[in-house]
Parts: structure tokens; sequence; C-alpha cells
């Protein structure tokens, strides 16, 4: 059995690309974020993920992540989730649209073995469609999460430079021991901005593979949700994929 590290509600929210008002495909997203909110603590942690969708559980696949923001009112997130305006050279004012939710639901971290995982279940919505499809965010699934050492190289086009790279704390550069990577034990490493992850696809039935119960923490969850949470109304934003399933 997986030893419980944290528990906390969990969002998945997407951002079209410039000029894009309405999605049909993940062409038209820019980025997936993901954001995590303990119920140890008051803070927030916003989650950008490499791919713009999570990773294929069937294929293994390893996709990287960072810890873009960690704030302690969900009101400092407003700004990276509105829509913004600005001007451009070529083809005057740009508008970049503001994020649509995707899904809610409840995650753990919890350690296994010698690794980690990151493990959700989601609340809404009730029957994911081709939004979620698209993003390959399941129902329910399970993925090894490690830590990269900030100190170590990364490989070309990969990677957070210069003064976006972390700054962590000592007794957390002690935990990779000189290595590469690190399992994500303690959670705290994704409380610092600039830290990087990498997520591999582990399994469809997370509740079976690191035997917790998924779904009393989705009955916690149950207390949040997305515009509660993080203080977001529903006229700003199209909210059809988090409640129909389907791309806007």
């Amino acid at each position: 059995m997986a030893e419980l590290l944290e528990d906390g509600d969990i969002y998945f929210l997407y951002r079209p690309r410039v000029a894009e008002q309405h999605v049909d495909s993940l062409d038209e997203v820019q980025r997936l974020l993901v954001v995590l909110h303990p119920w140890q603590g008051r803070h927030l942690r916003l989650l950008v993920v490499g791919r713009k969708r999570l990773p294929g559980i069937d294929e293994h696949d390893r996709f990287w992540a960072f810890v873009d923001e960690v704030v302690a009112r969900p009101e400092q997130l407003h700004e990276t989730l509105r829509a913004r305006r600005y001007p451009t050279r070529t083809r005057g004012e740009r508008e970049q649209p503001a994020t649509r939710p995707a899904a809610e639901g409840a995650y753990v971290i919890a350690r296994h073995d010698d690794h980690t995982h990151l493990a959700y279940q989601l609340e809404l919505p009730l029957h994911p469609g081709p939004a979620q499809h698209g993003l390959s965010i399941e129902p329910e699934a399970s993925y090894i999460v490690t830590v990269k050492n900030p100190e170590a190289p990364s490989p070309p086009g990969v990677g957070l430079r210069g003064s976006r790279k972390v700054q962590l704390p000592a007794a957390l550069r002690a935990k990779f021991h000189g290595r590469r990577f690190a399992p994500l034990d303690p959670p705290a490493f994704l409380d610092h901005p600039g830290t990087e992850v990498v997520l591999v696809g582990a399994a469809h039935d997370a509740s079976a593979e690191l035997r917790l119960d998924l779904d009393a923490e989705v009955e916690r969850a149950e207390r949040s949700t997305i515009f509660g949470d993080l203080r977001i109304g529903r006229r700003e934003r199209p909210v059809t994929p988090l409640f129909e399933g389907t791309w806007a």
C-alpha cells in the first residue's frame, strides 16, 4: 500500500492560442495548466505541462512540467488566467483568450516503494468528452513523478533557463544526493516556482495500483469547485468543457 504524502483539490485548465476564440482541437491550445490546492495548506500551485496534454498511460509517455506560480490567495492567479490584450507591430492589437476550465477533482501524492506518484480522480465532467480526450485527462489516472535537480544540465530545448530556474533551500537540494532526479518527497518541492518535474504515465486505475481510496478523496473535494476555489466567474469564460466535455 502506498503512503499518502499529500491530498487536495486539482483543477485542469487550458488556454487557447492567440486570437483563437473557439477551440476545436489540441492544435488550437497554447497551454495546459494544472492547479493543485493542498487541503493541509492555503496556498495554490500553478503547473504548466510542456506538451499541452497529460502523458499517455498506455504509452508510458514521459512529459516535462514545471511550477509556474505559488500563491497564497486565488486572486493572485487572476492575471495568469484572464484574457489579455497587447499590441503588435504587424497585426495591431491581439487578444490572448482567457483560460477554460476543463476538469476538476481530487489528487494525492503518494510514496510507492522507491518512487512517488501523482494520482487523481475527476468529479467533473461527469462524462469526459472530446476536450478531455484531446488533453489526455482521464477519469482516473496515476503518474510516476520525479523532480529534476536544478544543478543538473537539461537536454537542448528542454527546461528552464536563467532567472526562471528554481532556487531550492538546502534541505531540499540535499534530497538529490548528487543525482539528476529525486522522488517528489516531500511535496514541498512544488512550493517553489521553477521546480521542474517529469511525469510518466503509470496506471488508469490509480486506486487499485496505490491501494488508496480516491472515491473518498473526491467526496472531500465536492466541498470545493474551480469557480469558488479560484474565485473566477462563470461569465468570464466558456464553461462547457467542464460540464459537457466539449471544446470551447
